[in-house]
């Protein structure tokens, strides 16, 4: 995996991930260009389950200067590439109250093409933010504590 164009930061801000995938998208050319470009946006972006195949919704993807006519709808529905066992699998887990697909990354991968880390999730509660921002603020003090005795 190489270095990601873009990632989606709320979602281990607001989101507990489970278990993460990765996966292929179905890309317009002006669209490839346009992540090479990094100009994407993962925020607000989630994916279901229709008819047998994971379709991304919201993710904005800037369209490219050069395209001109070319260019499509930058919040356009896009298919996720999944195998048909992972899509099962993922149906299977979605069925459970609360879990969501919330897209993480988006990076190429060592062949050239864009793949895309979505994750089941499920959501935190405000406490559950507080608890998480609290043990950060507890370890950072234990660190610089540590540090200053050496």
């Amino acid at each position: 995996m190489s270095k990601p164009i873009a990632t989606n930061r709320k979602a281990h801000r607001d989101y507990e991930v489970l278990e993460a995938f990765e996966c292929g998208i179905e890309l317009k050319g002006s669209e490839v260009k346009s992540l090479r470009d990094s100009k994407i946006n993962l925020n607000d972006s989630f994916a279901r389950i229709e008819s047998g195949e994971v379709i991304l919704y919201n993710t904005y993807i800037s369209p490219y200067a050069q395209a001109s006519y070319l260019n499509v709808d930058p919040v356009r529905q896009r298919k996720l590439l999944l195998h048909k066992r992972q899509i099962v699998k993922l149906a299977g887990q979605l069925m459970q109250k609360g879990l969501t697909l919330v897209p993480l990354k988006v990076y190429f991968n060592d062949r050239g093409f864009a793949k895309l880390e979505i994750a089941v999730c499920r959501g935190k509660k405000l406490y559950d933010r507080r608890e998480t921002i609290k043990r950060r603020e507890e370890d950072l003090k234990i660190k610089r504590m540590l540090k200053h005795r050496r």
